[in-house]
């Protein structure tokens, strides 16, 4: 089950409890930092220095430009544009696509932390993150929409999570259902976390895009990852494992 890493059913009850524990500092963290930029920045529209109406939208896209990725500007060569999908990983262009994504990174990737590592965990965010939007960015390299989010990189996390846990249960909080805290497997809550960034993609009338390609190449880069770093064995694959001395959001 999980070779040398001790007993399935203790090693799953502390992966579970680190959801809501202080043993994932890298996900908190990460957290922490995509709402800070996002409130003190102009896409939140919060800020009285980046004005309102006309000045605010200017302001914005402007922003957007600078730190988001540009495929047609990625490939010229010049140091800014090859560190944007980097930046990029933390602005978001709206507050539905800002929560969106902090959710599912705050409910799967505290799991994962726990299994990788601190700084592996850390390596394997920003690494699939940027690999995400770069591919996005090589497939529409003519394009001048910019691309921001932690999409790609939450994505990772959740192909990661699929591998290394496929029957664990995790209890969300579904907005259509009033926001009752309900326990599925994580094969059936992933579709919705599709569903969400395809409704703030559809929403966003101003503002950079929200690509589902960079969607599934961050997930078949985690995944992958996953299956190639830790091998069959490292697989949780008892239901009943994840869910005894469940603790998670």
């Amino acid at each position: 089950m999980i070779g040398n890493w001790g007993s399935p059913v203790e090693r799953a009850v502390r992966a579970v409890r680190a959801v809501r524990g202080q043993s994932a500092p890298v996900t908190y963290g990460l957290i922490a930092l995509c709402c800070l930029v996002f409130v003190i920045g102009p896409g939140s529209g919060l800020s009285p220095a980046y004005g309102t109406g006309d000045e605010l939208l200017s302001a914005q896209r402007a922003y957007f430009e600078r730190w988001g990725v540009v495929p047609v500007e990625l490939f010229e060569g010049t140091p800014r544009a090859a560190v944007t999908p980097a930046t990029a990983l933390f602005v978001h262009g709206s507050w539905l696509h800002l929560l969106g994504n902090m959710l599912f990174l705050y409910v799967f990737g505290a799991m994962a932390e726990e299994r990788m590592g601190h700084f592996a965990f850390a390596l394997f965010y920003l690494g699939c993150g940027y690999l995400a939007l770069f591919g996005y960015a090589a497939a529409h390299s003519d394009s001048a929409q910019t691309l921001v989010g932690a999409s790609g990189a939450i994505s990772a996390v959740l192909g990661a999570f699929l591998y290394l846990f496929p029957k664990a249960r995790v209890t969300s909080l579904f907005p259509f259902l009033f926001f009752l805290p309900l326990r599925f497997p994580a094969w059936v809550v992933l579709p919705f976390w599709v569903s969400l960034q395809w409704m703030a993609a559809s929403r966003a009338t101003q503002g950079p895009a929200v690509a589902y390609l960079a969607h599934l190449l961050g997930f078949s880069a985690g995944f992958l990852y996953a299956w190639v770093r830790y091998g069959r064995t490292a697989r949780v694959k008892s239901p009943a494992t994840a869910t005894e001395g469940e603790n998670q959001p």
